[in-house]
């Protein structure tokens, strides 16, 4: 389906945003865009626990975001959270709150995939360039890092650093001076040391900054001239002459030069640090400004899925090249599950359950890469921890529950609640990686398939099963595993068949 209206939200560690957009043809047009400056990093216990007060901020701007997204239709919204989130303990009973107050569902990306995001967003606001770009997007919590060309971003990282974080640990009471500002300089400048030599060794030959960090600073240099000469942006010399006014104020309450936007003065040390820490650590002189960034990426990522370009094909063919999936039993099992859960009965959110059913069919194996043994466990533990571009927290979890539960025992998936419409999912994968265990293109049986109050039947035609023994043993065995956790499977051929 295409929407002529799309939104996105970023539940950063700073703020949170809404981004709305009209889209015409291959390109988005900005309708409406609304920020709350929410500081949820400054919420997050030593625990790691988000206190009460950074909830009631975060859910009080949901609730304002899901008064304008009202109406909209859930495919047309997507809901990222960022770095905050994916460290808070109690992430997601906040998020159950949260989606309540928006109105739409809301997943928790990896860092690399946010870099992918900011990446896909940083470009559309740039001019088209043949060379490639280093993008730096200092968040709340976390900083990251992409190198790309056009299009393509060639390499992605998130370091555990923001200007949230970095002022409440280096600047707790807003007091700034050479010591504590060096301090913080040092501690980015050894997160980046992790990831330096990989970029400088693929190198750029235009650095860019975006998000709130990068245009804040580029504002104060620019407005108070601090760059050398005419120059833009932001600048070695320029972030040196900031650091230096900054120290002499002594503190960000002091701090009063032309262009200090009042939301972003109280995290603006961290940022300072990190960002010099940067261009210290990367060689960096001078850093161009793009106004896109997370949100507008999400829009255009979002876009893509509509017109058939979905980065979650793209990466799961990568990671069936990459584990050497054997293709013909892959495509086999696809066909077969999708034919069971269509005669299973549609269900509201039926294509998005036919996307996540044939990406598990064609991951199931990719455990076999490690070892034979117990090779549904060893994929289900790729598809959870491993960087898949496009796919949220959320979204691997789930993939990777379907392939955990496509053979051995169903125990092992008891906290799925029983309406839940994996187990729709399960049944479709699992019945068809039994009836294709010959691995070949032999033609299967005229079998027919349907829910039932209690589970699941399958009938088979004439005498099957008496010519097919080896299968006949595991259906039946099929039946017992169903039966373990409250669910029966019926499995009838012949007489019993035709009197259903």
């Amino acid at each position: 389906m295409e929407y002529e209206t799309i939104a996105a939200v970023d539940l950063g560690s700073n703020s949170f945003r809404l981004q709305v957009g009209r889209v015409v043809e291959d390109q988005i047009y900005p309708l409406d865009s609304l920020k709350e400056t929410v500081r949820l990093a400054s919420g997050l216990t030593p625990e790691k626990m988000l206190d009460e007060a950074s909830q009631v901020r975060g859910l009080e701007a949901l609730r304002r975001f899901g008064e304008r997204l009202r109406g909209l239709d859930e495919g047309a919204v997507r809901a990222v959270a960022t770095n905050t989130l994916r460290v808070a303990k109690n992430a997601r009973e906040f998020l159950a709150q949260g989606e309540a107050a928006l109105g739409f569902p809301i997943e928790i990306i990896a860092g690399r995939e946010e870099a992918r995001l900011i990446y896909i967003g940083a470009i559309h606001s740039l001019p088209l360039v043949p060379h490639k770009r280093l993008v730096v997007d200092i968040g709340g919590g976390s900083t990251e890092f992409i190198i790309g060309k056009k299009s393509e971003p060639f390499l992605t990282e998130s370091l555990y650093m923001g200007c949230v974080s970095y002022t409440l640990r280096y600047f707790p009471d807003g007091r700034v001076d050479k010591k504590r500002l060096r301090e913080a300089q040092v501690a980015a400048a050894k997160e980046i040391e992790l990831i330096a030599h990989d970029y400088l060794q693929l190198g750029w030959k235009e650095a860019v900054g975006s998000s709130g960090t990068a245009r804040a600073i580029a504002d104060l240099l620019e407005l108070n001239n601090l760059n050398p000469g005419a120059v833009t942006g932001i600048t070695r010399e320029g972030l040196e002459k900031l650091a230096a006014m900054l120290v002499k104020a002594g503190s960000i309450h002091a701090f009063n030069a032309p262009g200090v936007r009042p939301d972003r003065l109280p995290v603006l040390p961290g940022g300072l640090a990190i960002l010099s820490a940067v261009f210290e650590e990367l060689g960096i002189e001078r850093m161009n400004y793009a106004d896109g960034a997370l949100r507008l990426g999400v829009l255009y990522d979002l876009l893509g899925r509509f017109q058939q370009q979905d980065m979650r094909d793209a990466t799961v063919k990568q990671f069936m090249r990459r584990y050497q999936v054997e293709r013909g039993q892959a495509a086999r099992v696809r066909k077969t599950a999708l034919d069971i859960l269509a005669q299973l009965g549609e269900r509201p959110g039926e294509e998005q359950e036919q996307q996540f059913l044939g990406w598990a069919a064609a991951l199931h194996e990719i455990g076999i890469s490690v070892a034979h043994n117990g090779y549904h466990k060893h994929g289900a533990y790729i598809l959870t921890f491993a960087d898949m571009p496009g796919f949220s927290n959320k979204d691997q979890a789930r993939l990777a529950t379907l392939v955990l539960g496509h053979r051995g025992k169903l125990e092992k998936l008891a906290a799925l609640p029983p309406e839940d419409s994996s187990w729709r999912l399960v049944f479709s994968l699992r019945l068809a990686v039994l009836l294709h265990r010959t691995r070949d293109d032999r033609d299967l049986p005229a079998y027919s398939v349907k829910a039932t109050p209690d589970g699941f039947q399958l009938d088979l035609p004439g005498r099957w099963l008496e010519s097919n023994p080896w299968t006949a043993a595991a259906l039946s065995e099929e039946t017992l595993v169903w039966r373990r956790v409250g669910l029966l499977f019926r499995v009838r051929s012949g007489a019993q068949a035709k009197g259903r």
